[in-house]
């Protein structure tokens, strides 16, 4: 059923999904559209909008630019990077591999989302490779695909913005009410459920839509990678250029080795000397048993970056080491740099112009006490189309969900982890958290897409009953 219904979607996507920064491109003049017909604003508050809200993110551009660089770097960091080549040896199918995938980026996007994007864009190539030494025969864009499937359950863990935003002493959920804790959110008995839940119908969905024989086949190679084309000679060629990126990751990563010719000088032992990285970081390890020990197991975006920062300081080599993984890891933030000003442009018109709130109202409008949690789940998977930011995103939805949960009595957690859900679930349609992902793998949006409306469907249903579920509770 599942494979029959993704032919068309594959087809339809490969033919007509537009690359991230045209995606959002087209969004500014859709919200623009949308804001002059739905909303009372002229063209000219529209433009002013748009165009003041272009530097309203940039603090949280900072921070979500550190998440993906230091997830970056931790995946590469010699012991980490190890590990995952050698746990990508663990398929012995090819169906297995897109499962195996799906789970490990899972597990990895909920103790992280910039770790779990690069995670996955890693164990595919490693998982392909380790496949083709077997002589498995392994579909490349669906296990790209897979790895992006287990992002869904991102906002559900350790680094879900909305959820550390409500828990987070002088955060702007202050001003909705009482603070929320993450023993009720993200540690929720039932949203702990649900992530299992999530992550095993994904899992088998992944497995299901594995190629059959006769099927065409697109295979991972170190250079040029062939379209397997049933085994046609002369079949069309597709390059996923991962070679040179490899080989700046080896060199990057022996330039922090110390050797005897960098040796020679104060400055080269220095730069060349574990001792320094990871007296810096017994240091942050210090500090974060501090923190913790003054204000409890409370999370927030920027002790999760520093938390990765720990990590990555005891384990890397050298500051060299450091420096050279650091200055590759940059290239997974350039297209976000671009575009996240676009979407807080897109921002600024919606919450000038009152849009999102227009949008929120009709779905809280329709809303009962056992209904808020699913519409809120279906309006921030709409927004996050807009705004695909969870972070962003929560600041501009919360407001209206709490005062609604207020008035109808509801429990502010579920109507959290409703807008988290939303956020999490559109992703799945939604190409710019595929920048960092496919920037690893080196695949088009249009070549995993298709697959991953699959992953909407699947997790939709899971999310949904689980919301109205809490809801009737």
């Amino acid at each position: 059923m599942l494979r029959v219904l993704a032919r068309p979607l594959v087809h339809v996507v490969e033919r007509w999904m537009p690359d991230s920064l045209v995606f959002a491109i087209g969004l500014t003049f859709i919200v623009a559209g949308m804001a002059l017909g739905l909303t009372d604003a002229g063209a000219v508050e529209i433009l002013r909008g748009w165009g003041d809200g272009l530097a309203g993110l940039l603090s949280f551009i900072a921070q979500i630019a550190i998440v993906l660089v230091l997830g970056y770097t931790l995946a590469h960091v010699g012991p980490v990077k190890r590990i995952l080549t050698g746990i990508a040896s663990f398929p012995r199918s090819s169906a297995v591999s897109y499962g195996f995938v799906t789970v490990v980026a899972g597990v990895a996007s909920l103790i992280s989302w910039g770790l779990g994007l690069i995670v996955a864009g890693i164990m595919a190539r490693e998982v392909a490779r380790a496949g083709r030494r077997r002589g498995l025969s392994i579909h490349y864009p669906l296990l790209v695909a897979a790895g992006y499937s287990g992002f869904v359950v991102w906002h559900m863990g350790y680094s879900g913005s909305g959820p550390l935003a409500a828990a987070t002493p002088g955060s702007f959920f202050e001003d909705l009410g009482p603070l929320v804790p993450v023993s009720k959110t993200i540690f929720a008995w039932w949203n702990l459920a649900a992530i299992a839940v999530t992550l095993t119908a994904v899992t088998a969905a992944m497995v299901m839509l594995a190629p059959r024989s006769g099927d065409r086949i697109i295979e991972l190679e170190e250079e040029p990678v062939r379209d397997a084309g049933n085994g046609v000679p002369g079949a069309p060629r597709r390059e996923f250029p991962k070679a040179r990126e490899e080989r700046s990751i080896r060199e990057a990563t022996d330039r922090g080795a110390p050797g005897h010719e960098e040796g020679r000088t104060p400055a080269d032992r220095a730069e060349t000397s574990r001792l320094l990285t990871f007296l810096l970081g017994l240091a942050l390890v210090a500090y974060l048993a501090a923190y913790f020990a003054d204000e409890g197991f409370d999370l927030t975006l920027d002790i999760v970056n520093w938390s990765f920062l720990t990590a990555i300081l005891l384990l890397v080599r050298s500051p060299r080491e450091l420096v050279g993984l650091i200055g590759e890891a940059g290239r997974t933030v350039g297209q976000i740099l671009l575009q996240y000003p676009l979407y807080a442009g897109i921002i600024g018109m919606m919450t000038t112009t009152g849009l999102v709130k227009e949008l929120s109202d009709f779905f809280v409008g329709i809303s009962s006490p056992g209904t808020l949690g699913f519409w809120g789940l279906i309006s921030g998977g709409i927004i996050n189309m807009f705004i695909p930011s969870g972070g962003g995103q929560f600041a501009v939805q919360a407001p209206i969900f709490m005062e609604s949960a207020r008035q109808l009595g509801v429990e502010a957690a579920p109507v959290i982890m409703a807008i988290a859900y939303g956020d999490q679930w559109t992703n799945m349609i939604q190409p710019f958290w595929t920048i960092p992902l496919l920037s690893v793998a080196g695949l088009r949006v249009r070549d995993i897409m298709g697959y991953t409306t699959i992953t909407l469907l699947v997790s939709g249903l899971v999310f949904a009953v689980t919301l109205l579920l809490v809801g009737a509770g």
